[in-house]
């Protein structure tokens, strides 16, 4: 089993603690309440982990996490914490304690405490030790606005943001320019940068609302709800891989795709997260709210052979309770699943309580070595596939419609035939008659009987009624010794009734492995009937084919003829008693076919076996002619009529199929065409449908499954005196009365108003999204562990807005763009960096580097390359040949390069493998997808820069970027330089920025003059057609300008 991932544990350096606890808890608080949270967030820090909720690690019977706790008598007779008494509480003795035996938290630990942690501490049981309620869960309440020196603001946001500047004595920074901020929204609502004429008309644009308006026109863009999307993929570990050592491919991106459908068309939150998390259990469930399900069948999926079924079943349990809690609610709650939370109040019954809302999903937990998609599934079809099966279920309600129509016609001359089927006198003796009705047994002309050898293998007769035909499914054979024996110079014929499901073997007397000498009749893999009669092959061999392709699961007399002429014109072919125009395509028999074979049914002696079913095999030692062949077509019929009412259902449908087949009148030839027009409908119908896209989706158990608590979160370890019920956690409100206990009653409680997280956490991840970090920074994490909001006003003010406003994401986005604290320039003064270095007190604009799907979509627009199709499955652009072959072991499957416009798709469709993620993305700190991830890691290396100036992507977007700069301003070289730059940065270059940039293409040009080949390799790099009408050396230049230019901190930076 893989190690489960740590979870995230704050550790300070005990020198520098007092100097985080003071910044990092808001001074929104009160005096006193600030210092309750200051020590308590302490207390969690240090303490919480031997004396916090889990009651198994709990050491002293001391619990500091509930304020009455904290204040009982202990068994000892101490008591921890006396209000306002710091001399009669034992906190203050044992942390203040000279011997190491008695000291708290022990110095082993590594969280020993600071002289000013210690003063702390004391001041606060001085003052009474107030205790709070943790922030995060208490339902939020809409704050008053502030207002500064009377002032009030026309934004809330910056009503809350300009208080908080004036309590850290900080000014906020001026206003971006107009080039930054239409750039700034454009990344931060869609992703991609602005083009040229949009930022040159938002510029130019000076009416009030411009800024709505770009909104606007951004937010009804379809790469909105992309830009969106990709958050939300990290969250729901959305991939194309089911991840682990097979890590197999699936079709996951329909999910993907209603995603982004759900984001464009501002669906409210509430019912974004209802709709993921039990979509399938609403009233009347539409295919999309199926769909929507998804999310919680994105995690990684187990198909090495071995594996313990259960065991992976609850890891997948576990991971939808981890990637809920997380993406919906902000907690940790995979941390209880071993034991009681060490630091939140979740124990791990109640952690159980949770898991049991996912426990009853009807799946497995491994598919062993299956590939694709894993049930319960659903197929996937867009507005354009129901039209084109609605048309394909018109066509066949109508062929259905003539055809019962045609029925009673046709049931009356099927009636007359029957009653004047007669056996011709002049039908051929056959030399051997393998009946196959009963039994295998083979009949010589001379009455001799003789028993198939290798009786194990033999094909099943019908056991739903009278005994007609042997069935064969690909595994089964009937052979026999010393019954036929075939020779170049020896005619022969043979002829058999067969019912199609499949191809495969009719008969056979050939060695598979001694150049398939011999003789076969056989349906090959495209359906056509053929006959091989082979010394070696191919060079010495006969083959000639039927042109017609017989029809699947209908009854059909078929015979092979054979003049001994060793020519393939000497072998005709039949079907119901009719000639079959054939092609020959092997005719250079000059040797013997003979072979020391058995006869079979069936199977050559490996290959081809049969589906389908046969009877009435016979041979004749001569070469039919077509009227002979009609006549042993009769001839068995007839027999087979003789039988009357013991023929059966089977019987009765071999007759009829035979006798449409072989009819030659007007209504039996119209309704085989009706037949086979119907049949062919069908066909394409369910060919359509099969082609059609699937999805994993959720769907409950008829039955729920009983649920335990894991001993120890360990599979097979359930404490059967511990069985529970769906629940959640009795520190947040209840589930409301009467709401079912699955997933749809848990979905009404993560969005209800009286649950504190959900908004709280949505508007915290809304705002990351513009500022790169949240209010609060731990965004993954609102438990007692996390950092405290720097605004927590602003938070509870916004997240009560995003309820009230009907969970409207875009009314939100709106508040954040239009304020003033988002639109200030990025640009600090020195000190401002000094007192506010991560800017959390918001003053001034954000800037950070863009996301690594934003990088090489950036490179892809400003060089003119991005397709900008919206959904569809994944593509698989340029990567390093052999990755996956090199890092995806022997279970790896191809990496198949797309080509064309494919290549240039937005990152977000770039294919996801979770073992091996695409690593131009990687190198930017993509996840790998396997687990909820809130937060990605944020890095700086060399390695960065090499990817950017070597990486094919790269490389070809330069080179394009160049064809656009010399395209654009003929002859100028400072001319195409500006307009380059401000492709790439959005912004005119400074004169000394364009004067090192010209610089530079100077000596480009000189050492692409001095080396050719050099330049043609330069210019070399990507699919995308070369610009024409321009030197060599002269675009290999440009091509490396462009390079620097994708290269800028300012290209990749949003500022």
């Amino acid at each position: 089993m893989e190690q489960r991932r740590p979870h995230f544990v704050l550790l300070c350096n005990s020198l520098a603690c007092l100097a985080i606890f003071s910044t990092i808890v808001p001074t929104a608080y009160a005096a006193d309440e600030q210092l309750a949270r200051q020590a308590q967030r302490l207390l969690s820090d240090r303490c919480f982990k031997c004396h916090g909720p889990d009651e198994a690690a709990r050491e002293g019977g001391l619990r500091l996490d509930l304020r009455d706790a904290a204040r009982s008598e202990l068994p000892s007779g101490a008591i921890a914490i006396v209000p306002s008494d710091e001399s009669a509480s034992a906190l203050i003795e044992r942390i203040t304690a000279q011997d190491e035996s008695l000291k708290m938290p022990p110095p082993e630990s590594g969280k020993t405490l600071s002289a000013q942690e210690i003063e702390l501490l004391r001041k606060w049981i001085a003052q009474g030790a107030p205790h709070v309620s943790h922030w995060a869960f208490v339902k939020p309440v809409r704050p008053e606005l502030p207002l500064l020196d009377g002032k009030s603001f026309p934004n809330p946001i910056d009503a809350f943001a300009q208080a908080q500047l004036a309590k850290h004595n900080l000014s906020p920074a001026p206003a971006a320019s107009r080039e930054r901020l239409i750039r700034r929204m454009t990344f931060d609502l869609i992703g991609l940068p602005p083009t040229q004429a949009e930022i040159d008309a938002f510029v130019a644009d000076e009416s009030p609302d411009a800024a709505r308006q770009l909104f606007t026109r951004l937010t009804k863009s379809p790469h909105y709800g992309e830009r969106m999307a990709a958050d939300w993929l990290d969250l729901a570990r959305y991939a194309d891989s089911n991840g682990y050592q097979n890590d197999f491919a699936r079709q996951s991106w329909p999910w993907r795709d209603w995603v982004i459908t759900a984001f464009n068309g501002n669906m409210p939150y509430d019912q974004f997260l209802t709709e993921q998390l039990a979509g399938d259990l609403l009233p009347n469930a539409t295919p999309s709210q199926k769909l929507a399900t998804g999310f919680n069948r994105n995690h990684r999926t187990v198909t090495e052979a071995g594996s313990i079924d259960e065991e992976w079943r609850v890891e997948n349990v576990v991971d939808r309770v981890e990637t809920t809690s997380t993406a919906a609610l902000g907690l940790t709650m995979g941390c209880a699943r071993c034991h009681d939370h060490r630091y939140d109040p979740i124990s791990q019954r109640e952690f159980y309580q949770f898991y049991a809302f996912f426990n009853s999903v009807d799946e497995k937990g491994v598919y062993t070595e299956q590939r694709g998609n894993v049930a319960p599934l659903m197929t996937v079809q867009s507005a354009d596939d129901q039209r084109r099966i609605d048309e394909f279920e018109q066509t066949i309600a109508r062929l259905e419609a003539k055809l019962a129509a045609e029925q009673p016609a046709i049931q009356q001359a099927f009636a007359h035939w029957r009653a004047t089927l007669e056996k011709p006198a002049d039908a051929p003796a056959a030399s051997v008659s393998i009946p196959l009705d009963e039994n295998a047994v083979a009949r010589k002309a001379d009455g001799t009987s003789i028993s198939p050898v290798n009786t194990a293998a033999l094909p099943a007769f019908n056991a739903n009624g009278p005994a007609l035909a042997a069935t064969f499914k690909g595994q089964e054979v009937a052979e026999y010794a010393d019954l036929v024996e075939f020779d170049a110079q020896a005619p022969f014929s043979f002829s058999a009734f067969v019912k199609l499901t499949g191809q495969g073997t009719l008969f056979s007397q050939m060695d598979d492995r001694a150049d398939f000498r011999g003789a076969d009749f056989v349906v090959l893999e495209d359906d056509r009937l053929a006959c091989h009669l082979i010394h070696r092959w191919p060079d010495e061999s006969i083959k000639v084919l039927a042109r017609e392709r017989p029809p699947k699961n209908k009854w059909l007399h078929v015979a092979v003829t054979y003049d001994g002429s060793s020519n393939a014109c000497g072998v005709k072919l039949y079907v119901n008693g009719r000639p079959a125009a054939v092609d020959v395509e092997r005719d250079s028999l000059r040797h013997n076919f003979a072979v020391a074979q058995p006869l079979r049914l069936g199977r050559r002696l490996v290959e081809r076996p049969l589906d389908g079913q046969l009877c009435g095999a016979t041979f004749f030692a001569e070469s039919l002619n077509g009227q002979s062949v009609k006549a042993t077509l009769t001839s068995q019929l007839a027999e087979l009529n003789t039988r009357g009412e013991s023929l059966g259902d089977h019987g009765l449908a071999l007759l009829r199929d035979v006798y449409l087949g072989s009819s030659t009148e007007a209504a039996a030839d119209q309704f085989q065409q009706t037949e086979a027009s119907l049949a062919a409908n069908r066909a394409d119908r369910d060919a359509f449908k099969s082609k059609l896209p699937t999805a994993m989706i959720m769907q409950e158990l008829a039955t729920p499954r009983a649920t335990f608590v894991l001993k120890r979160g360990v599979y097979d370890q359930p404490d059967a005196q511990q069985p529970v019920t769906p629940d959640v956690p009795a520190f947040l409100p209840r589930l409301a009365e009467g709401a079912p206990r699955n997933r749809l009653g848990l979905a009404s409680w993560v969005v209800s108003p009286e649950n504190p997280l959900t908004a709280r956490v949505a508007v915290n991840r809304l705002w990351k999204q513009f500022f790169g970090v949240g209010l609060v920074k731990t965004v993954e994490n609102f438990g007692v562990q996390a950092e405290p909001p720097s605004h927590p006003e602003l938070l509870d003010w916004l997240a009560v807005e995003l309820m009230e406003s009907g969970w409207d994401l875009q009314r939100i986005q709106w508040l954040i763009v239009s304020s003033d604290a988002y639109r200030q320039t990025s640009d600090a003064a020195h000190d401002s960096y000094a007192n506010d270095p991560e800017n959390r007190q918001l003053s001034r604009g954000p800037r950070f580097r863009l996301s690594a799907e934003m990088i090489r979509d950036n490179a892809l627009a400003v060089s003119g390359l991005m397709n900008q199709k919206v959904g569809g499955a994944s593509v698989m652009p340029y990567q390093p040949l052999g990755l996956w072959e090199e890092l995806a072991g022997g279970a790896h499957e191809d990496y198949v390069q797309v080509h064309g416009d494919d290549l240039y798709r937005r990152s977000l469709y770039v294919y996801r493998k979770r073992t091996v993620p695409h690593p131009s993305l990687a190198t930017f700190d993509a996840p790998s997808w396997e687990i909820c991830q809130a937060r990605r890691s944020s890095t700086n290396t060399p390695l960065q820069s090499l990817a950017l100036l070597n990486d094919v992507t790269y490389v070809e977007a330069a080179r394009q970027l160049a064809a656009r700069m010399l395209a654009a301003e003929a002859g100028d070289d400072s001319r195409r330089i500006a307009y380059g730059f401000r492709l790439a940065a959005g912004r005119e270059p400074r004169p000394q920025e364009s004067a090192e940039l010209l610089a530079a293409l100077q000596e480009y040009r000189r050492a692409m003059s001095g080396d050719p080949t050099a330049a043609e390799s330069m210019i070399a790099h990507g699919e995308s057609a070369v610009a024409t009408g321009v030197a060599t050396e002269e675009l290999a230049a440009y091509t490396l300008l462009g390079g620097i230019l994708l290269n800028l901190d300012e290209t990749i930076t949003k500022n």
